[in-house]
């Protein structure tokens, strides 16, 4: 009997789709990266279910929406650790499962504890969900709190240069007007924490063996803001000119959906970005993507060592996009492809012929297909399918794509907005009031410019795409 494949599965922070060599994007190094596509399935038409952390981590590990499991937004009510995931159906299986990096599975990290807080205290909450071994870390942020303990904060006192990173960190806090400022980290590149994560993966694989299958879940907190990256390939970037993408928004005739607009903008500084400061930004962002690239090609490299890789399956993916200045805009929240596309790189065992596909995929399909890759038994009643028919034989498994967000909000009903896409077509709507906010032709413009909503030759189709999203929904 064939040993049963295994699965090394890296989930990247706030990486978006075109941030990879493989995907055509001369700027950046990402060789390792564009290996593994080299010899796997790039999926190019790849949506989040929420484009934001937590909602979309949620929806990750049980493969279905984020409304059906009631976490919306980031810092709500804490995920169940009762839900059934792909990671305790690969335990029940015979996997050997580790994560290392962030969860965000718990909403705690957004203000700091009264008095001192190790945040390993959270290892066992991980566990549950379906992990063997757990070392977390939650964000840069996190590491700068007065009173916060975490493994990497150990590390760096050790190195005698957190006092360093803690006020540089402070020096570009979250929802200040430094937020999006791009700034070179005090630190060198293996002190860097992808570096750190990276150390704490290898040495868990160095400990597996031929003999029994491991499930690795490597989530880099990066290349999410702060937008910090090492000193050796911030200098790669130093004078590199990455172009900015659309800056003019669609015409927005939809109240609901300006008034979001503005809180998006609101949050991401829009004031302050000209193209200088987006500039120095996309240089960080671009650093502490090469950085996790390289990182891969180590524990590519460890595998191989080892005699492990050519029995191991290898995933890339994110959580969501980032706008980087695109529409004015920075972070997520939104379903302009730079935000809700993510990258999903999929190699399997041994490698295949190089392949790169049109087909509709989901991070709601990456758990369905990690189990069908282990022969173990499948999720009931989810959302995400399979994808090893797409590798197969190329044959769809969706028409159509789903994500929601639901807007940080003091009103008694807080506006929710969902996007649904098929191939061509993306339609956004406000769930409360049923209002059709944005419908775009990505074929026709890519660059989601032209904001067809009133368009009367497209009522049919605002008809259909707006019966398909609430039949979504009402499923589940």
């Amino acid at each position: 009997m064939t040993k049963r494949p295994n699965i090394v599965f890296i989930f990247a922070d706030q990486h978006r789709h075109d941030a990879l060599g493989c995907a055509g994007n001369k700027l950046i190094k990402t060789p390792n990266l564009d290996r593994i596509a080299a010899s796997g399935v790039r999926f190019v038409n790849t949506w989040c279910q929420s484009p934001i952390c937590q909602p979309s981590r949620a929806a990750l590990i049980t493969a279905r929406y984020p409304h059906e499991l009631g976490v919306m937004r980031n810092f709500g009510p804490d995920m169940d650790s009762r839900w059934p995931t792909f990671m305790k159906q690969l335990q029940l299986a015979g996997y050997k499962t580790a994560n290392i990096g962030k969860t965000h599975y718990y909403a705690e990290g957004l203000s700091e504890p009264e008095g001192k807080k190790d945040m390993r205290e959270h290892a066992a909450r991980v566990a549950a969900f379906g992990f063997d071994h757990v070392v977390e870390e939650f964000d840069r942020y996190v590491h700068a709190m007065d009173g916060v303990d975490t493994p990497y904060t150990s590390y760096l006192k050790s190195e005698g240069v957190y006092d360093r990173y803690r006020d540089q960190i402070k020096a570009i806090w979250r929802l200040t007007e430094q937020h999006w400022d791009g700034i070179t980290s005090p630190l060198t590149k293996e002190q860097d924490l992808t570096s750190f994560l990276t150390r704490e993966a290898g040495s868990w694989l160095a400990n597996q063996s031929v003999a029994d299958p491991f499930f690795l879940q490597l989530s880099y907190v990066q290349p999410h803001v702060p937008l910090m990256a090492d000193p050796e390939w911030a200098d790669h970037y130093k004078e590199t000119n990455i172009p900015r993408g659309p800056l003019d928004n669609a015409a927005q005739a939809v109240a609901v959906w300006k008034d979001y607009l503005s809180w998006c903008g609101h949050h991401a500084n829009a004031h302050l970005l000209d193209d200088d400061y987006v500039l120095a930004g996309a240089r960080q962002y671009y650093a502490m993507i090469s950085l996790i690239d390289e990182s891969i090609g180590q524990l590519i490299g460890q595998l191989d060592a080892q005699g492990l890789l050519e029995n191991t399956w290898i995933v890339y993916s994110s959580d969501h996009g980032e706008m980087l200045g695109d529409h004015g805009l920075m972070a997520k929240f939104n379903f302009y492809k730079s935000s809700v596309q993510v990258p999903l790189i999929i190699r399997p065992a041994g490698g295949c012929t190089q392949a790169t596909t049109d087909s509709l995929a989901a991070v709601v399909d990456i758990g369905p297909t990690l189990l069908d890759v282990a022969g173990a038994e499948p999720l009931d009643a989810v959302q995400g399918r399979s994808l090893l028919p797409v590798i197969a034989s190329k044959s769809d498994v969706h028409d159509a794509l789903f994500s929601e967000i639901q807007k940080q909000s003091r009103q008694a009903i807080a506006p929710t907005f969902r996007a649904v896409r098929n191939d061509r077509y993306r339609l956004t709507l406000e769930s409360n009031t049923n209002t059709i906010c944005e419908l775009f032709d990505l074929q026709e413009d890519p660059e989601e410019l032209n904001n067809r909503v009133s368009d009367p030759s497209l009522s049919a189709l605002r008809s259909e795409l707006t019966q398909r999203l609430s039949a979504m929904v009402v499923s589940t």
